[in-house]
C-alpha cells in the first residue's frame, strides 16, 4: 500500500476510534451534566494544540515540508491552544463571558481544523512522508480534535433543560 493510502487509512481509523469512544464512553456523561461542566472536559484537550508548532522545527518535520502550511497550521494551532486555555478556565470560574468564549474558540479552532486539512490536501498538498515525526497530528490528533469540536457545537447548542 503506498503512502497516501496509508496515510489516508490511519486518519479513517482514527476517526472511527474517536467515534467510538465517544458514542460509548463521552457522550453519555456529558449530555446529563449542566453545560459548563460538560464544557470543560471537551476544551481541555485544545490546550496541548501548542504542539502543532513542531511543524516549524527542523528535524522533527523534513524540510520539503511547506512553509506555506506549516506557519499558518502551527501558529493557527497556537492561538487555538491560547483560547482554549482562556475558555477552560473562564468555564472553571463560572465567569459570565464563559459560553461566548467557548463559541470564539470552538469557531476559530474548527476553522483552523478545516484550513489545515484543506491546505494539506488541496491548496499546498504536501506530501505524507514531509511530516516526519509530526506525522501523528493529522492521523491521531486532528480527528481527536473535529471529534471534539462536534462536541462542543452539540453541547452549545442544546438548550440547558435537555441536560437533565
Amino acid at each position: 500500500m503506498n503512502s497516501d493510502a496509508l496515510f489516508g487509512l490511519s486518519i479513517l481509523m482514527s476517526f472511527i476510534a474517536f467515534g467510538n469512544v465517544t458514542k460509548l464512553y463521552i457522550w453519555p456523561r456529558l449530555r446529563v451534566m449542566r453545560r459548563e461542566d460538560a464544557l470543560i472536559p471537551v476544551v481541555v484537550p485544545h490546550t496541548f494544540r501548542f504542539v502543532g508548532l513542531s511543524f516549524l522545527i527542523p528535524g522533527v518535520v523534513s524540510p520539503s515540508l511547506s512553509p506555506a502550511f506549516a506557519v499558518p497550521v502551527a501558529y493557527g494551532d497556537l492561538v487555538a491552544a491560547i483560547l482554549a486555555g482562556v475558555s477552560a478556565l473562564a468555564l472553571s470560574a463560572r465567569a459570565s463571558w464563559a459560553i461566548p468564549m467557548v463559541w470564539v474558540f470552538n469557531v476559530w479552532g474548527t476553522i483552523d481544523v478545516l484550513h489545515a486539512i484543506y491546505a494539506g490536501q488541496i491548496s499546498v498538498g504536501i506530501d505524507p512522508g514531509s511530516l516526519g515525526a509530526a506525522f501523528y497530528i493529522p492521523t491521531v490528533v486532528v480527528p481527536l480534535l473535529l471529534v471534539t469540536h462536534v462536541l462542543m457545537f452539540w453541547v452549545l447548542l442544546r438548550s440547558e433543560g435537555s441536560s437533565r
